[in-house]
């Protein structure tokens, strides 16, 4: 095995791919840096890998939309670290990834140093987050009330709600996720209950609204 730590940069902006891999370069030890350019290739490359130390996940790519990537990666590999990388760098949409399990949050405003340090933060074991930012509370109780209801999921829930975003069929679910169709069917019944819906597609509707892209701040 390499030593250093094995990073995914997930970004559908080349220059800024290559910016953030000179900034992990920096940091010296580091074995490997993968690169996706969309959310499937994301997917994949954390499905391949399970030796990834970090993913830096742009929230706006194709094939994800806001925070609903982020929720489905986590639900992938629950303890791999994941940071979020965004122009979108409201407190609201800082607070709420935080929130739904990233494990820190960069501004694509950020400088070298600044990328660098929140980097070593979180593979420390620290939450990382933009520094002289207040993230305050949610303010909104619909989304409050949502966001308690998905941390309530677990890693599998989460994750076959994330592909029942992507509408795939119970059946597909099971051969993707190599388990029975009565476990996923199972599965879906447990999500319903706790987000509160009676239906695979009021569940989609849920997650779409905390995954929206750009995320606007609550008045």
């Amino acid at each position: 095995m390499p030593s250093g730590h094995t990073f995914v940069i997930a970004d559908d902006h080349p220059l800024f791919r290559g910016a953030l891999k000179e900034a992990l370069a920096g940091l010296g030890d580091v074995a490997a840096i993968h690169e996706a350019g969309d959310f499937e290739s994301a997917k994949a490359l954390v499905l391949a890998n399970e030796d990834i130390d970090m993913v830096l996940l742009d929230l706006s790519m194709p094939g994800a939309s806001g925070l609903s990537g982020l929720i489905s990666l986590r639900g992938i590999h629950s303890s791999v670290p994941l940071v979020v990388v965004s122009a979108h760098d409201d407190p609201v949409t800082i607070r709420r990834a935080l929130d739904l399990g990233a494990s820190g949050f960069i501004s694509k405003s950020a400088s070298m140093e600044e990328i660098r340090s929140a980097v070593q933060a979180v593979l420390a074991g620290d939450i990382a987050a933009p520094s002289g930012i207040e993230l305050g509370v949610e303010r909104d109780p619909e989304i409050s009330d949502l966001i308690k209801r998905l941390q309530a999921l677990t890693p599998q829930q989460t994750r076959v709600l994330g592909m029942l975003a992507e509408g795939l069929l119970n059946k597909q679910i099971a051969y993707e996720l190599g388990v029975s169709e009565a476990t996923i069917k199972a599965h879906v019944s447990a999500i319903l209950q706790k987000l509160g819906v009676d239906s695979r597609t009021q569940a989609v509707i849920q997650l779409s609204k905390i995954g929206g892209d750009p995320l606007q701040p609550v008045a």
